[in-house]
């Protein structure tokens, strides 16, 4: 969050008379730097959404998840989370890499309970930074700039039933995702995976892939 608000932003909380609500907001709710509090709250979260945009003003959102503690936080401004192997195109990762600019929303579903941080980030690929995370691919390193709690009202409560099998192990291993066998990737799969989908029965069609999906089993 600015410190100062945009020209539109200003604009709609004088169109709808909360204007002064707004100022007083930004005065008492954000904050520059992370409390032990919030420390404890993020570094408790299996999950998080994490929000960037590319250089083309395209904003970007995605789901992160892992062990409770994936996420770091290594000082009242400082932030570091691992990136796994995805799907390949690397939107969050580029996006951060080319602007800079990240966003982060943190949920207790169960509570409920919400807290955003924005700030600039850096990625990190250095071997010894991947290392503290097996199976990272890549660090995000976050710099806070603003951290502030959300009212918790529209937030549907639920509790999680069980954790992802993909989230790697303490050795970094973690089973093939099944889009990796669809046919049409075969060609163009690293060999590392193309081995590995002859152990996981073979290759799939788009259809069987998508038929995976609809029962959470992709």
């Amino acid at each position: 969050m600015p410190k100062t608000y945009t020209a539109a932003q200003t604009e709609l909380q004088r169109r709808f008379g909360v204007e002064a609500v707004a100022t007083r907001m930004r005065e008492i709710v954000i904050r520059s730097e992370l409390a032990d509090s919030d420390k404890a709250f993020i570094e408790s979260r299996d999950l998080f959404f994490l929000a960037t945009v590319d250089a083309a003003g395209q904003p970007s959102c995605s789901y992160k998840g892992g062990a409770p503690g994936f996420v770091q936080v290594r000082s009242p401004v400082s932030i570091e989370f691992p990136l796994y192997n995805g799907n390949s195109m690397f939107l969050s990762a580029g996006n951060m890499a080319e602007t800079g600019k990240v966003g982060m929303l943190f949920i207790d579903f169960d509570t409920p309970h919400r807290l955003r941080v924005e700030g600039s980030v850096e990625i990190n690929g250095e071997p010894a930074a991947c290392a503290r995370w097996p199976g990272a691919e890549l660090v995000a390193v976050a710099t806070v700039s603003a951290v502030f709690v959300n009212c918790p009202r529209y937030i549907h409560r639920s509790q999680r039933v069980s954790a992802s099998r993909y989230v790697p192990d303490a050795r970094g291993d973690a089973p093939l995702p099944a889009w990796k066998r669809i046919d049409a990737f075969q060609d163009v799969l690293p060999a590392t995976d193309g081995a590995r989908v002859g152990e996981e029965g073979g290759p799939i069609t788009l259809q069987e892939y998508r038929a995976r999906l609809v029962t959470g089993n992709g």
